[in-house]
């Protein structure tokens, strides 16, 4: 059992995304912290693209904050390695092709590898073009996560196949951000998964009150929240990481 599957093993697992150095690399320590000591089984942590096309207006601008505030790539891997010290729950980034491109693929997994990074997301990365980056990501040992739209449809079953760590389910059409209301019907895309891989299936993109949590977790294995969380930090800033903690007991235990 790897370190991501490990995370889905307690039952229902409730996945956190942070962008890092919104509004500062401390207060991003903080905040994973609180995720972590609260409940949170496995923690996305965001590598700040300048044209995250995946994502919402909340997590743009919280990409565009941070930027600003100078983080950069390296940076956030010498964070990382500081806050493995503290932190134990499994670790993913979540980034963009163009980053881990103009890093250099081998660097990059090697620097993962180094600062105990066990995942990969990049929303932008096609499934059929997943080899400019798996032999990387094969020789350091970092799990290349793919994502399954409601639109992959004939795709479904040859992406789970192929999948690494966990799936990552996206609940809905269009980018990440939160919804009043999930109404997509995923119940015949985790059937279809669960036929192709035996790995744990996470729902992500919407989510954001406990009650869509608990709604997803029935059908799935865990829930990723991002936006949600990206909110309490801009509206709180250097003071968010309390709130975060408080966000992510309340989520996990509506998913148990």
């Amino acid at each position: 059992m790897t370190e991501i599957e490990r995370a889905f093993a307690g039952g229902k697992a409730f996945i956190a995304f942070i962008t890092c150095g919104d509004p500062d690399l401390e207060t991003t320590a903080a905040a994973v912290r609180a995720a972590a000591e609260n409940g949170a089984d496995l923690i996305e942590l965001g590598i700040p693209f300048s044209d995250p096309t995946a994502e919402g207006p909340v997590i743009q601008a919280a990409s565009l904050r941070a930027l600003r505030g100078g983080v950069t790539t390296d940076r956030i891997f010498a964070f990382v390695r500081r806050l493995r010290r503290e932190v134990s729950v499994p670790l993913v980034f979540m980034t963009y092709a163009n980053v881990v491109f103009s890093y250099g693929a081998d660097r990059f997994m090697a620097a993962c590898r180094e600062a105990g990074v066990s995942g990969l997301i990049l929303p932008d990365l096609p499934y059929e073009e997943k080899e400019e980056f798996a032999p990387a990501c094969r020789r350091h040992g970092v799990a290349l996560i793919s994502l399954i739209a409601p639109t992959s449809a004939d795709r479904i079953a040859r992406i789970a196949a192929g999948a690494e760590g966990f799936v990552y389910l996206v609940s809905s059409l269009g980018v990440t951000g939160t919804r009043s209301a999930i109404t997509t019907d995923l119940a015949p895309l985790v059937q279809t998964i669960r036929k192709n891989t035996r790995l744990p299936v996470a729902v992500g993109f919407g989510i954001s009150t406990p009650e869509q949590a608990r709604q997803m977790a029935a059908c799935a294995d865990g829930v990723i929240v991002g936006s949600a969380i990206l909110r309490l930090l801009e509206q709180y800033g250097r003071q968010a990481p309390p709130h975060v903690g408080a966000f992510v007991r309340e989520m996990k235990r509506a998913i148990r």
